[in-house]
């Protein structure tokens, strides 16, 4: 069965989400702390991590924005009773990719978990230098994008961006992000070329069943699996 690691430091809600993902046939590994939860993950292969925001020491944004420094894409699904928008906003910019505010069901934390782990184990897959999402294909050895097995036509600055969105994915990244990081911060020119790149790359690769950017309204975009 595949294991969930929960990060909660109220024994009361672990229990709770343990017994949710037990009836519904996962193998959940509870931790109180961040700490706590690295040295787990070391020996055990998780497939999903639930996470509160409130830690002790090391907390929830902290913890999510440590993993993904580190290229570790593993999805990573909060739960909190912040409900501001700039919370949920931090959470996103961290690298979450859900956000769930408490009180909620156990049949919506069974469903979100369901669809992260689904996403993240069949709809990608990458071998060598080949990054496969659907039918969109990233061949970066030979510089060249297809969909469907039509060789797509992009321009510099727009290859880079998808290829920096698809090594990243699940990721919210701001547009001020992007343009840092595909322009670079001397670059002539301000974070709206982002919104103009992102709609003519949306253009070229979306086909009529899949949508791989998605705006993150007010934090960003994000490529999905």
């Amino acid at each position: 069965m595949l294991q969930i690691l929960i990060i909660d430091d109220d024994k009361n809600i672990r229990r709770y989400l343990k017994t949710i993902l037990l009836t519904a046939g996962y193998t959940p590994i509870c931790a109180e702390t961040a700490d706590e939860a690295l040295h787990i993950m070391e020996t055990n292969n998780i497939a999903l991590i639930i996470l509160d925001i409130m830690l002790p020491g090391t907390d929830g944004f902290a913890f999510t924005k440590l993993l993904r420094d580190c290229k570790n894409d593993i999805p990573i699904l909060m739960h909190t009773a912040k409900q501001l928008p700039d919370d949920i906003k931090t959470g996103f910019l961290a690298g979450a990719d859900d956000y769930m505010t408490k009180p909620f069901s156990p049949n919506e934390l069974v469903a979100r978990v369901k669809a992260h782990i689904s996403r993240y184990d069949t709809l990608t897959s990458k071998s060598g230098d080949v990054i496969t999402v659907g039918k969109l294909m990233i061949d970066k050895d030979a510089h060249k994008v297809t969909v469907d097995g039509k060789e797509i036509s992009l321009t510099a600055k727009e290859y880079d961006l998808l290829l920096f969105l698809a090594e990243n994915p699940n990721h919210t990244f701001s547009k001020e992000v992007l343009f840092d990081r595909i322009w670079g911060m001397d670059a002539i020119g301000d974070v709206s070329t982002v919104t103009v790149h992102i709609q003519r790359v949306r253009d070229k690769i979306n086909t009529e069943n899949e949508r791989y950017i998605e705006t993150i309204w007010g934090v960003g975009y994000r490529f999905n699996i």
